[in-house]
């Protein structure tokens, strides 16, 4: 030490006691979001989510929650992730202490603004939409006392206690606990697989029960208590562009919290018959089903069917007597067993009984046929945006500019038909010479071409969902809504799923044109990551347990035949026909004898889908893509049971 002592600086380094650092000056370095963001809220997590993209090139995408509302942000590192995720935070409350720093932090000129006041009218208001209240205006809030400081003094009546004109953002709890103080979150239950957990959290607002899931509790909390406010004093929650809900024509506002309840139901029932998804054929990419409500009383919703898949069958497994099922996308999946169901409710009217018949969903016309009784609506669920045209743009814009504005390099495939991959995933554009196909041809090895999920969505926009066999006892059913849990964008799935097919005039008098509600979910799906399995599993209000199919070969695993093929809906029809009242004169008419003539006699159909198919190819999108013929000239098979 050579006889003088030493101390340790901060910086690791020894010097000379009694000397000090000599400070360098010069201007200070500016704060980034993530440091202003750690002032205003110290102790914030930031939650690494996913990383997509090349191995080159990834993106990773981060979130941090703050006053109960998740924000996310991505970048090409997780610092990058973390700092976007702060900006998004920032941009939605600031607080006093340093309003003007995370304003230049986030690249924002603002004037001089006066801080003690929270009037700031110029151009202020901004900066106080989602302040956080200090813990002594909290208790002064829950405990319901709206007129007094924390000192005891007397304040002029506070705004809050009366229902705010717009949420500006606002965490639906805090607005809630300034309504209604002193409310208590019950934990109802808790869903999902272990990448993709579902809370769900209740409130009891004025002797009512209001529920809400996220993916964790205090999201769940938020999405309760919005409910109640949109319920009880009709406070309106605004949606980014592009992800309002989209409201069915001439029908009465849908309620948001359906789509959220349609949500839950679905994947309620799928953890139900999978043991609390333990079971192997828990996994899935895609899970869809239809939910059953009288009215829009969420009180006697009813979920109906669901199911799971995104493959279709190898073309050298195809029937040629209905026994395999071509197309194993989900939601083509819960449209067949909605079948299966619609076909059990008209075999409810072949009894000799007139209870059996008042428990139908359907109720006989005066001289012929059947339609649905008043009120009954059915919602699709589909965990993801259909494959085809209501995907292939949602993941990459936020708003659809006009024709002029629109800059999208791929612009001109806007609503183009498109077929899926042979016993894969995604989907291309039809080509002009794609309209027929033959079976000699898939044989050899041509590659079967099945329509998009989004076409054919369109077509039961159109047609019905109930198909050609049904069409002889029933008038056409059109589905109330179409919920996504992910990859919503109301622009694209309207596009995707009737207004492409606006141009179509002179419609048989039973059809039209069916533009249902669309909505997206408060608390999306997470993507799904990994390889999709080859199977697909379907279940159907009175089925006991879940059935499996193979997807390579459209048959079940122990290679039967499924309940959902053409064959087995053929046998439903042929067990009605002469039974029940038809739109068909059955007495003049012969039975029919094989499946395709069972199809061609619905006249008005054959009409109504030929000018679908005419109307695609008018307005330049393509041309729909035809099974080969051979595939439906096959009479019932009495060797097979289901």
């Amino acid at each position: 030490m050579q006889g003088r002592f030493k101390r340790q600086h901060s910086n690791g380094e020894n010097a000379p006691f009694g000397k000090k650092k000599r400070k360098t000056h010069g201007p200070s370095v500016p704060k980034n979001a993530l440091m202003q963001l750690n002032e205003i809220k110290p102790g914030l997590e930031f939650q690494f989510i996913s990383q997509i993209g090349p191995v080159h090139a990834p993106t990773f995408m981060m979130s941090v929650e703050v006053n109960g509302q998740i924000f996310e942000g991505k970048g090409s590192s997780k610092k990058k992730a973390k700092l976007n995720a702060a900006e998004q935070a920032l941009k939605s409350f600031v607080q006093f202490p340093n309003a003007y720093e995370a304003h230049q932090a986030m690249g924002r000129q603002i004037t001089s603004v006066d801080f003690t006041t929270d009037l700031a009218e110029s151009g202020g208001d901004v900066l106080f939409n989602n302040f956080e209240k200090s813990p002594d205006e909290e208790k002064m809030v829950v405990s319901g006392n709206l007129n007094a400081s924390p000192n005891g003094s007397a304040l002029t009546p506070s705004r809050k206690s009366k229902v705010p004109k717009q949420t500006d953002g606002k965490n639906p709890v805090m607005i809630l606990n300034e309504l209604r103080p002193g409310l208590k979150y019950e934990f109802v239950s808790e869903i999902g697989e272990s990448h993709a957990k579902n809370f769900v959290m209740s409130v009891t607002v004025d002797n009512e029960v209001f529920q809400g899931s996220g993916r964790n509790k205090r999201m769940a909390k938020a999405r309760a208590a919005q409910v109640a406010l949109t319920k009880i004093f009709n406070l309106e929650f605004s949606f980014p562009p592009g992800l309002q809900p989209v409201l069915s024509e001439g029908a009465p506002e849908v309620p948001q919290v359906l789509a959220d309840l349609v949500s839950k139901l679905i994947n309620e029932k799928l953890s139900s018959l999978t043991d609390g998804f333990k079971s192997q054929y828990a996994r899935r990419k895609v899970l869809a089903g239809i939910v059953m409500t009288r009215g829009y009383d969420m009180d006697e919703a009813s979920v109906i069917c669901i199911s799971t898949g995104t493959k279709c069958i190898n073309g050298e497994y195809i029937s040629d007597h209905g026994l395999a099922v071509n197309d194993c996308h989900a939601e083509i999946l819960a449209r067949r067993s909605l079948i299966r169901y619609l076909y059990s409710q008209l075999c409810l009217h072949m009894r000799n009984d007139p209870n059996s018949s008042a428990s139908s969903i359907f109720e006989p016309l005066e001289d012929q046929g059947f339609r649905l009784k008043e009120g009954i609506r059915f919602h699709l669920y589909i965990s993801t945006a259909p494959c085809g045209d209501a995907r292939i743009f949602s993941p990459h814009e936020s708003v659809i500019e006009d024709e002029s504005g629109d800059k999208h390099p791929n612009r001109r495939a806007r609503g183009q038909l498109r077929t899926k991959i042979e016993s894969g995933e995604g989907t291309i554009p039809v080509k002009s010479s794609d309209g027929i196909q033959t079976w000699d041809g898939i044989l050899q090895g041509e590659r079967l071409l099945t329509m998009s999920c989004s076409d054919k969505i369109a077509r039961w926009n159109l047609l019905g969902i109930q198909g050609a066999l049904l069409s002889h006892f029933i008038k056409p059913v059109y589905l109330d809504s179409i919920i996504l849990g992910s990859l919503y964008h109301g622009d694209h799935l309207s596009r995707a799923v009737y207004t492409r097919l606006n141009n179509i005039e002179n419609l048989p008098a039973l059809y039209h044109i069916n533009r249902p509600f669309l909505s997206g979910i408060n608390n999306p799906e997470s993507r799904q990551p990994g390889k999709a399995p080859n199977f697909a599993v379907n279940w159907c209000l009175g089925d006991s347990a879940l059935e499996v199919i193979n997807t390579t070969t459209g048959k079940t695993e122990q290679g039967s035949s499924s309940q959902l093929c053409k064959q087995a809906m053929f046998k439903c029809f042929l067990k009605l026909y002469g039974q029940v009242m038809s739109f068909i004169n059955q007495d003049a008419a012969k039975k029919p004898s094989l499946y395709s003539d069972a199809k061609a006699v619905v006249t008005d159909y054959q009409a109504a889908k030929l000018q679908l198919f005419q109307a695609f190819q008018k307005s330049g999108l393509g041309l729909w893509v035809k099974k080969p013929i051979e595939q439906d000239s096959f009479p019932e098979d009495l060797s097979v049971t289901f």
